[in-house]
C-alpha cells in the first residue's frame, strides 16, 4: 500500500488491537491493506528509526519497514524497561501535525495517527484516532477519532496540533487561520470517551480567544514533528524496490 495507489475493489478495513490498546492506526471506514503476497510477510532487514523522541529515554520507533510511511511502531521508555507495541501499519508515522509531549510528572502522553498517503477512503470518508497514557506509558488507550469524515487524512492531520501538560491534553484544528481547540481533562485512568467524573471538566475554545495556553509547552528533546529517514529502505527488498 505504500508507494502505490490502491483500487477500492481490492481494498478491505482491518483494524486490530495490540494490548488492549485500541490502536490509533485503527481508521474507521478506512480502505484498509490489501492482502500482501508470501514474500512481503518477511521480516524487513533494516535497521530501527527514531521517528518521535520524547527525551534521552523516551521516544518511538518504527521498525520492520518497508519505508516510512508503512511498518510496526512502538513506545519505547528505556528507564522503566517499557517497550509497547502500537501496532503494523501506517497509523502514527504518517501524522503530519504538530505533537508536544510536555508533562514535567512524565504521567501523561498522547500518540496521534493519521492515514497513508496513497490510502483510499470512502465516500463517508475515514475518521482517525489517537492514543493517549496516564501512567507514563505502561499502558494506552484510545482517545477516540479526532478527525472524521475526511477523504484526505494524511494532508488534513498537518492541520492539527496535539499538546499535553500535567493535566489536561489539548487538540487544536486549523480552522481558516484560527484554530479551535478542544482541551481535554487528564487524570489518573480516565477515559476520554466515557462522561467525566464528578467535578471534572473539559473545555473548547479559539485560540485567537486564549493566545498563551500553549506557553511553556515544549516536549523535552525539543521535537514537536514525526521525521523519519526515508532514504532507508530494507537490505532484502526485491529488485527495483530499494
Amino acid at each position: 500500500m505504500i508507494g502505490r495507489d490502491i483500487k477500492p475493489s481490492s481494498v478491505r478495513c482491518v483494524i486490530r488491537t495490540h494490548l488492549a490498546i485500541a490502536l490509533a492506526s485503527a481508521v474507521a471506514g478506512c480502505g484498509g491493506l490489501p492482502a500482501k503476497s508470501p514474500e512481503k510477510e518477511r521480516g524487513n532487514d533494516v535497521p530501527p528509526q527514531v521517528i518521535y523522541r520524547i527525551d534521552d529515554h523516551r521516544f518511538i520507533t518504527l521498525e520492520d519497514y518497508e519505508d516510512c510511511h508503512y511498518g510496526t511502531t512502538y513506545y519505547n521508555d528505556t528507564q522503566q524497561n517499557i517497550r509497547t507495541k502500537f501496532g503494523r501499519g501506517g497509523g502514527i508515522a504518517n501524522y503530519r501535525g504538530r505533537l508536544i509531549n510536555a508533562d514535567p510528572t512524565g504521567r501523561n502522553i498522547v500518540v496521534p495517527s493519521s492515514y497513508l498517503p496513497k490510502g483510499v477512503c470512502p465516500d463517508k470518508g475515514c475518521s482517525i484516532a489517537f492514543i493517549y497514557s496516564t501512567n507514563a506509558g505502561r499502558t494506552f488507550q484510545s482517545g477516540g477519532y479526532y478527525m472524521k469524515n475526511t477523504q484526505t487524512p494524511y494532508i488534513d492531520s498537518a492541520k492539527y496540533i496535539f499538546a499535553v501538560n500535567a493535566d489536561r491534553l489539548y487538540i487544536a484544528k486549523d480552522r481558516d487561520g484560527d484554530y479551535y481547540v478542544t482541551q481535554y481533562p487528564l487524570i489518573p485512568g480516565i477515559d476520554l470517551k466515557k462522561p467525566y467524573p464528578p467535578g471534572v471538566r473539559g473545555a473548547g475554545f479559539l485560540a485567537s480567544k486564549r493566545p498563551n495556553y500553549l506557553d511553556g509547552l515544549r516536549t523535552p528533546s525539543g521535537q514537536e514533528y514525526i521525521k523519519c529517514d526515508d532514504s532507508i529502505r530494507p537490505a532484502n527488498a526485491p529488485k527495483g524496490e530499494k
